[in-house]
C-alpha cells in the first residue's frame, strides 16, 4: 500500500497504527493494574509503551506518550521497578535516566505475577503459624474450631508453597517462561493439562464400563 493511502478498515495508516496503540495501552493497562496492588493503569501503560518502543525511553519521552505528568509516571515506575518488571539506565555522560522492561513481554510481567504470588503464599504459612502460636495450648469449643480450620488452611498453605518451590524458579533476574515451555516435554505437559482440566471440572467424565453377562453353554 502506497504511502498515505488508505487501510481496509476505510482510514489512514497513521490512525489505524494510533489506534492499536490505544488498544494496546488500555487491555495492559487494565491487566497491569488488576494484578499488581499499588500500580495504577498508567503503570500498565507504561509497560504497553516500553514493549511497543525502539529502544529505553525517558521519563519525559513516556510522559509525552501517554499525556500524563511527570509526577503521574515517576510514581508507577518506582512501582514496576519494586515489582520486578521494569528497570532503569543511565548512559555514562547523560544527565536522565531511561527505562526498559526487565525482560521478555509477556513473560516478565507473568513471572513477576508468580513470584509475588509465591511471597503471598509463604506469608500465608507465616500468618497462620503465629494464630496458631497464638492459640497455643488453650481449649475451648472455640479455640478447638478454630485451631481445627487454621491447621487445614496451613495444611493447604504449605501445599500451595511445596508446588512454587518445584514449579515456579526462585531468582532475582526475570525468566524465559517461553523457553522454559519449551523444554518441558509433551507427554508432561499433557499430564498437567489433564490435572488442570479434572481440577476444574472440564475433564470428561469416565464412563464405566458394562458388565457383559455371561452366556450358559
Amino acid at each position: 500500500m502506497a504511502k498515505g493511502t488508505s487501510s481496509k478498515n476505510g482510514g489512514a495508516p497513521q490512525d489505524a497504527v494510533a489506534s492499536a496503540y490505544a488498544t494496546m495501552l488500555d487491555g495492559v493497562g487494565r491487566e497491569i493494574a488488576a494484578s499488581f496492588p499499588g500500580i495504577t493503569r498508567l503503570g500498565g501503560q507504561i509497560v504497553a509503551a516500553l514493549y511497543l518502543a525502539d529502544g529505553p525511553l525517558s521519563m519525559d519521552e513516556l510522559s509525552d506518550k501517554l499525556g500524563r505528568s511527570k509526577s503521574n509516571i515517576f510514581a508507577n515506575l518506582r512501582g514496576l521497578e519494586a515489582a520486578g518488571i521494569v528497570e532503569r539506565h543511565r548512559a555514562s555522560g547523560t544527565r536522565h535516566d531511561t527505562f526498559v522492561l526487565r525482560g521478555k513481554y509477556p513473560d516478565v510481567v507473568v513471572g513477576a505475577y508468580l513470584s509475588r504470588l509465591r511471597r503471598v503464599v509463604l506469608d500465608k504459612v507465616s500468618l497462620c503459624n503465629r494464630a496458631l502460636a497464638q492459640l497455643g495450648d488453650v481449649h475451648s469449643p472455640e479455640a478447638d474450631a478454630m485451631r481445627e480450620k487454621l491447621t487445614a488452611l496451613h495444611k493447604k498453605y504449605e501445599r500451595f508453597a511445596a508446588v512454587f518451590a518445584e514449579l515456579v524458579p526462585v531468582t532475582d533476574g526475570p525468566v524465559d517462561l517461553e523457553e522454559m515451555i519449551d523444554h518441558i516435554p509433551s507427554a508432561v505437559m499433557g499430564v498437567i493439562g489433564g490435572m488442570a482440566r479434572r481440577a476444574l471440572g472440564f475433564a470428561p467424565k469416565a464412563v464405566p464400563e458394562k458388565k457383559v453377562a455371561g452366556r450358559k453353554g
